[in-house]
């Protein structure tokens, strides 16, 4: 929660101040913009619930690396964008990489499975999937991806730190004072990357800029190793490959 507030807080401010010189987005694109603000909240509370119940390297993986396929299935619905065979191909292997570095582990020895876990972390991916499909609609349509992604965190950003003053009150100001340097790191990362995402959706087909949007989980499994000492081993290696083996074939000239 200390995280979200931070980040989202952080966002809201940026976003703000970003919004004073960016051009507004076209009367078309907000209720796409507001959608989106719903869904992310929903995606957010759902990744904390993720996080609460499982390892990081495993349910990280998963709620990223759904997220492709879904993207390709709703942008071939919604917005007309059916892939080439070479394009589909490529998404299917780099997903089935990202769910790999998952996956493997689920079952280890003197273990069960942490179900829980991995069906927050499945709702989540499928929350990344719908915004993604959202955001790429939206954005297209405001005319400024700079103005869409300001005005974006600043109507979802208030509202995770709103409820947390309600529920930590006077509390939340001394919790967050450890961790503000880090926490608005983290805003900066994140408004700057999303920022990148809704730009290249406005270049490119959804699909693609979803799956390669996901090869951070190389990353996040690398940050579970070194960080968490969660383990990699070879099977997370070769799923690995698969990725990059995937997002080859995406960005090959059809």
């Amino acid at each position: 929660m200390l995280s979200f507030t931070l980040i989202s807080g952080g966002g809201a401010l940026i976003g703000a101040a970003v919004a004073l010189f960016a051009p507004v987005p076209a009367a078309a694109a907000w209720p796409w913009l507001l959608l989106s603000a719903a869904v992310h909240l929903a995606y957010m509370a759902l990744l904390m619930l993720s996080f609460r119940l499982g390892d990081f390297g495993q349910v990280y993986p998963v709620a990223r690396g759904t997220a492709p396929l879904v993207v390709t299935g709703l942008a071939a619905v919604f917005v007309g964008e059916v892939p080439d065979g070479r394009q589909s191909a490529g998404v299917a292997v780099a997903s089935a990489g990202l769910l790999g570095l998952a996956l493997w582990g689920v079952r280890r020895a003197g273990r069960r499975p942490a179900w829980g876990a991995l069906s927050a972390a499945g709702a989540t991916g499928l929350t990344i999937a719908v915004y993604s499909v959202v955001d790429g609609v939206g954005v297209r349509a405001s005319g400024t991806p700079l103005g869409y992604v300001a005005w974006l965190m600043l109507v979802q950003g208030v509202v995770i730190p709103a409820y947390a003053v309600h529920r930590r009150r006077g509390a939340l100001a001394a919790q967050l004072r450890p961790h503000l340097r880090l926490g608005l790191l983290g805003a900066v990362l994140s408004v700057g990357a999303y920022g990148l995402v809704l730009w290249a959706q406005t270049r490119a087909p959804l699909a693609p800029i979803a799956a390669l949007r996901e090869s951070s989980i190389l990353v996040g499994a690398a940050i579970g190793a070194v960080f968490f000492k969660e383990r990699f081993g070879a099977p997370r290696i070769a799923a690995a490959g698969l990725m990059v083996v995937g997002i080859g074939l995406m960005l090959h000239a059809g």
